[in-house]
């Protein structure tokens, strides 16, 4: 069975109604990004940036999977799936994908602000201030910020090595450390870019599926299938 790695972005989770977070209209417009992303702006206003990521879990709760959540979920059929996200929502969760590993954390879990192993699921509720762990300590999402370490970025590369087949979905790897992943894929991997404006061309060992990740995914994995 072949081991299938996808690496996905906002752009799949977009369809879904998600803002992504440099778009347009991303989510950043009204916010400094340090105010609500970062350590600091944790230390200067843990209040507002509770309030930014409750908003942010109310709007994942109410969206649903699209048709590329949905064709992921499928592909565990025919082949060992990864999926390495950037996303902090639970579209691939609620889709039935089973491997996942969130780059830039899960906006569905809380952890504590002293202890980062004390980690709990908390749905789509909110945190609000003085809802402590269980060393009594002010919960926090459990979110990577800019100038926090990614925990989760050497097992992904560990899992991209291993590849016979690479897709990249829904982003544009201009973030790093993620943008390093492709890197660690093996020459032999056939890698698929599903993009609607594909920032290159498809030749050598990379097929390029100029379509959004709704429409694109669902056709490549018939495709994987034959």
């Amino acid at each position: 069975m072949k081991h299938i790695v996808v690496l996905t972005g906002a752009g799949i989770s977009a369809e879904s109604g998600l803002q992504t977070f440099r778009g347009n209209n991303g989510l950043w417009n009204g916010y400094k990004v340090m105010e609500v992303a970062s350590p600091e702006g944790w230390q200067h206003d843990y209040k507002m940036v509770l309030e930014f990521y409750n908003l942010r879990r109310q709007e994942i709760g109410k969206a649903k999977p699209n048709a590329g959540h949905k064709a992921l979920a499928q592909l565990q059929e025919i082949a060992e799936v990864t999926i390495i996200t950037q996303n902090i929502d639970d579209l691939h969760e609620r889709a039935g994908s089973t491997n996942i590993i969130h780059l830039h954390g899960e906006i569905v879990k809380a952890r504590s602000t002293i202890d980062e192993s004390l980690l709990y699921d908390i749905g789509y509720k909110n945190i609000e201030p003085g809802d402590n762990c269980e060393k009594n300590s002010q919960l926090r999402p459990h979110i990577v910020w800019f100038g926090e370490a990614v925990p989760m970025i050497n097992k992904a590369a560990m899992v991209v090595q291993k590849a016979d087949i690479v897709i990249v979905v829904g982003t544009s790897l201009q973030v790093y450390p993620a943008a390093g992943l492709l890197d660690y894929a093996p020459r032999k991997a056939t890698i698929y870019l599903v993009d609607p404006y594909p920032p290159v061309s498809s030749g050598n060992n990379i097929k390029v599926i100029e379509n959004t990740a709704a429409l694109g995914l669902p056709k490549l994995i018939k495709e994987l299938a034959l």
